[in-house]
């Protein structure tokens, strides 16, 4: 029993002083422990933990009762000191093989974490990366944009300048249509009035033909 709890104890010193550096050897153990501790693995660590508990627990009560009959008795039995001694070293041996259990246990636990936090901030990174790149093309783009608006700023403003040159132009062939417009109404009502006098004329001629044609038929007569 002695033999193997010593045995037990420093593979588990071995496998402690294997977990603290980053060696091949580190990344092996880390998988088998993850194996162990999946599936039915738990059930079995904890049922070994468990006895080697009520092992450990009847020792040290065992260790009690000889130490407790060794202060009554009045004489110290060889083979009670003898008894006691070994369950001592029995007792000590499993309470450390314990702790050493539980050592390891929690530095797979934290090996665990640690690796998951460096993958974390490796992801985290990753993306601000990528973030960093999307607000370079942005800026850029951005830039682009602005160089863009300007120019088209600029040409609105020529064609702005265009379009009121027109307009003053336009507004010039309207005017000139106007006056041209009262040119013609002008020109329509002096025509208007010489034909009106042209038909005067024409009546009057008409009638001193008449009267000129009475005036000869009666010298005729």
């Amino acid at each position: 029993m002695i033999q193997l709890l010593f045995t037990l104890i420093f593979s588990e010193m071995a496998l402690i002083l294997a977990l603290l550096f980053k060696t091949p050897l580190r990344k092996l153990l880390i998988m088998l422990l993850d194996m162990l501790k999946r599936g039915r693995g738990p059930i079995m660590v904890k049922s070994v933990a468990v006895t080697v508990l009520v092992v450990f627990l009847s020792s040290l009560y065992t260790t009690v009762e000889i130490q407790r009959r060794t202060t009554d008795a009045a004489a110290i039995n060889p083979t009670d000191q003898v008894i006691m001694g070994w369950k001592m070293l029995e007792t000590s041996l499993m309470g450390f093989l314990l702790f050493l259990a539980l050592i390891m246990d929690r530095l797979h636990h934290y090996i665990r974490e640690l690796r998951q936090l460096r993958k974390t901030m490796e992801a985290t990174k990753q993306h601000n990366k990528g973030t960093d790149d999307r607000n370079a093309v942005s800026k850029e783009q951005l830039k682009a944009l602005k160089e863009e608006t300007a120019s088209l700023r600029a040409k609105i403003s020529g064609l702005e300048s265009e379009c009121g040159k027109k307009e003053e132009n336009i507004k010039a062939a309207e005017a000139k249509a106007k006056a041209m417009k009262k040119q013609s109404e002008g020109l329509q009502i002096e025509y208007d009035r010489l034909l009106e006098d042209n038909q005067s004329l024409r009546s009057q001629l008409q009638s001193m033909g008449q009267a000129l044609s009475s005036s000869d038929g009666k010298k005729d007569i």
